[in-house]
């Protein structure tokens, strides 16, 4: 026993050794990274704070026959403001990231159905030219913000709000049901998306409100990376393993603690081979999705945030309208791909369990007045995907919220004569 307890003792003092000769290594990288994580935060606020935006009313014409197409096209135009990776002095002391945009349909009882876009204004001309170029007869008017019409902060003793932000059911290579689906039915039969929310909306009361955002910013190729990986495991192919720096690190540390005792082994630096997969052995449901992710990675590709507040009084809120609104969105579910899921949770736990509600729905409040970003959800979707959930409803659509305009007001001609 004493025995085992001397050798016990030898390992510990050993390993106390490795800690006392190596902590000037380590303790370091950990305060780096934790130090520099919060740096980051704090000059990406500075220049977040920095940025002027304009919000565009988008009045739409009576006619609209492509609208499906016509707005994945203005989404692939708009992947055009992506930046490069920022350099060392532009992240670390200018705090330079990348921008997003936003779409938003606001509908309530008295004015109906509105749609907006939000834009950094060194993006005006962009979203100007490209909503014009596929919609000619529309308008788009500079509006102050409609959730001006609280002066306060929500909840309070008066209004009361439900909201979530939305995160996909599987890994973002998977996709929803996008708009080809809801275009194979006959012609006289084709359903608009959008159609089940103008009827939520139709049926709101005067003091019930809507609002939903869509704020989105071209996504690197992490996403087309990982489907890529997904359609390789699901047809059997083997990747060859490449080794990262934590594997170097990791054989080092190993190969220095059993120095003392054995000769080191090092591997020679490259990764294993992979392997060739066996497409033809899939089951038709398994070449379904297959056929579903590369399609959705072939596109240009948005991280996104979904967001969506209900508001009514406190004396009449109903929680009708909120699974009348997350009915909306399953629409895009399917079991054997993906679809979308509320992530976010106003419960508070005890103590002070009604405070800690009251005041994770105000934060949430906030985070919709200043469009903030959720990268948490870690949710990306293509241009395809993304003019599903947002496009303008065609003429097929006849909800009576839907507010169209007759025609675009026209511009003087050149020539028109002026009085002196």
């Amino acid at each position: 026993m004493l025995e085992a307890l001397d050798i016990l003792q030898e390992i510990l003092l050993f390993f106390w050794q490795i800690i006392k000769w190596t902590w000037w290594i380590f303790i370091p990288i950990i305060l780096f990274i934790n130090i520099r994580d919060l740096w980051l935060g704090y000059v990406k606020s500075k220049f977040f704070k920095k940025v002027e935006y304009t919000l565009y009313q988008i009045k739409i014409p009576r006619y609209i026959e492509q609208s499906f197409k016509s707005m994945e096209d203005v989404f692939n135009t708009f992947h055009s403001i992506q930046i490069s990776p920022p350099k060392f002095k532009d992240r670390y002391f200018k705090g330079k990231a990348q921008l997003w945009l936003s779409f938003e349909i606001v509908g309530d009882r008295e004015n109906g159905v509105a749609f907006y876009v939000r834009t950094p204004n060194e993006y005006k001309y962009l979203v100007e030219s490209q909503m014009y170029a596929q919609y000619p007869d529309l308008e788009l008017d500079e509006v102050d913000d409609y959730t001006n019409i609280f002066s306060s902060s929500l909840p309070n003793d008066f209004w009361d709000i439900w909201g979530t932000d939305f995160g996909l059911i599987k890994p973002s290579p998977y996709p929803i049901l996008t708009y080809p689906f809801f275009e194979s039915f006959k012609e006289e039969k084709n359903i608009d998306p959008l159609s089940s929310l103008m009827e939520i909306i139709s049926k709101l009361k005067a003091d019930e409100r809507i609002w939903i955002q869509i704020l989105f910013k071209p996504a690197d190729d992490s996403c087309k990376k990982e489907g890529e990986s997904i359609v390789n495991k699901l047809i059997g192919k083997k990747e060859p393993k490449q080794r990262s720096f934590w594997d170097y690190l990791s054989e080092f540390l190993i190969n220095f603690i059993k120095a003392p005792f054995e000769a080191p082994e090092w591997s020679d630096g490259g990764g294993s081979e992979g392997s060739s997969g066996a497409v033809g052995q899939l089951t038709p449901g398994e070449k379904d999705v297959v056929q579903a992710i590369q399609h959705k990675i072939s596109k240009l590709l948005f991280d996104t945030t979904i967001r969506v507040v209900y508001i009514d009084r406190k004396d009449s809120f109903s929680r009708l309208n909120i699974a009348s609104i997350m009915g909306f969105f399953r629409q895009f579910n399917t079991l054997n791909l993906s679809g979308f899921k509320p992530v976010t949770s106003f419960k508070g736990k005890w103590p002070f369990k009604n405070q800690k509600e009251i005041w994770n729905k105000t934060q949430f409040y906030q985070k919709y007045l200043k469009r903030g970003f959720n990268s948490d959800t870690k949710m990306v979707l293509n241009t395809e995907e993304l003019a599903t959930i947002f496009h303008f409803p065609t003429s097929i659509v006849k909800a009576p919220v839907l507010r169209r305009i007759e025609a675009k007001k026209g511009e003087p001609p050149a020539n028109l004569p002026i009085e002196k």
